[in-house]
């Protein structure tokens, strides 16, 4: 894989973020040539200034709620693939935003689709969007590719009407274009750990601002299944998804799940304790961890689970690493954190490590 990806030009929306970060590092370490367009890192600290990313991608600061100034941007870049990982991404904060989140998810995605139009040299566009992006159901089964959008809270329907926007861009304009042969795909994940998160409201961030105060931290919903994932692991699927999608225009042009093994579906909870043992592991003082469930609180799914068959019999993509491992490998990145590591080498050291499993 890391040869096709010398000297190709990418763009990625949103590469500020934590999974953008993480997708920066790894293509400018396989000899990507790297342009990012995000508004500033969404926390202070963040991965992004953490890792000294700036050194890898030319970097635009804008709003993908700007059609103009992001059209003008990808014509300027002129890239060969895109990533599009701008987004409102919390639940919580849909609530208390939700025209922002709509604005940004669903619209943000048709802006950056018609820029893709208008760009003739871009071959292979992916649009992340979300697991929670389905209508849930509280199955006790995980989702299919072609099970129906829908979404509880704004931020779930903006990532299903996203899905959408992705499908009805595809078949409207590119499909059936053979001037115009760009490959597009959604990409769904699970909930993704790793280190250089910090965002507010999610579990291992809370942890380590709970480790940094020698305070307790609360969990909401501790009974929550989620599909954990190290933040590689959708990563890989992202990146073969772009590479077929340049190779082979739209026979791969549609949407993939790419989550966890089921064995790695485990409840909040659990999770709380594994983390807790892998942070101990690295000389971390454990957290105490108070279990407080919210029933008036704002919505959110008790069960999520992803299937992911269709990525494992089509591309012959699997899961590489089990939960207790990402969650090793999480609390390393957090050590080095708290012990003032070097994080670009860290975090450099992990890509390598998740390379080197089969």
């Amino acid at each position: 894989m890391a040869h096709f990806w010398r000297d190709k030009r990418v763009f990625i929306t949103g590469h500020t973020g934590f999974k953008g970060s993480w997708l920066t590092l790894w293509l400018h370490l396989m000899g990507a040539k790297v342009s990012g367009y995000s508004l500033p890192a969404p926390t202070n600290p963040s991965l992004f200034h953490l890792a000294r990313l700036h050194n890898c991608v030319q970097t635009t600061t804008g709003d993908v709620r700007d059609p103009k100034h992001l059209a003008e941007t990808l014509a300027a870049v002129q890239p060969d693939i895109v990533f599009h990982l701008a987004a409102q991404p919390l639940v919580r904060d849909s609530y208390s935003t939700p025209l922002d989140t709509y604005a940004t998810n669903v619209m943000g995605t048709a802006h950056l689709l018609e820029a893709v139009r208008h760009t003739p040299c871009v071959r292979s566009v992916v649009v992340v969007t979300s697991d929670k992006c389905y209508e849930n159901r509280e199955w006790l089964w995980g989702y299919r590719e072609d099970d129906p959008m829908g979404g509880h809270d704004p931020y779930s329907s903006s990532k299903g009407a996203a899905e959408l926007v992705t499908s009805a861009y595809r078949r409207s304009f590119f499909a059936k274009d053979p001037e115009n042969p760009v490959g597009i795909a959604s990409v769904r994940a699970g909930n993704v750990i790793g280190g250089g998160d910090f965002a507010p409201d999610r579990l291992v961030p809370d942890f380590i601002r709970a480790l940094e105060r020698n305070d307790a931290v609360s969990i909401r919903n501790p009974h929550a299944v989620r599909p954990w994932q190290f933040v590689l692991e959708p990563l890989s699927g992202y990146l073969q998804i772009a590479q077929l999608l340049y190779e082979h225009g739209g026979k791969y042009g549609e949407a993939w799940n790419f989550g966890p093994a089921d064995t790695d579906m485990q409840t909040v909870s659990q999770l709380c304790a594994t983390f807790n043992h892998s942070l101990q592991k690295n000389d971390v003082m454990p957290v105490e961890v108070r279990l407080e469930p919210q029933p008036q609180g704002p919505h959110e799914a008790g069960t999520l689970r992803l299937d992911i068959s269709k990525a494992r019999q089509r591309l012959d993509w699997i899961p590489k690493m089990e939960l207790y491992t990402a969650l090793e490998l999480t609390a390393q990145w957090y050590a080095g954190y708290l012990n003032n590591e070097d994080l670009r080498g860290l975090s450099e050291n992990q890509i390598a490590f998740y390379q080197s499993l089969t």
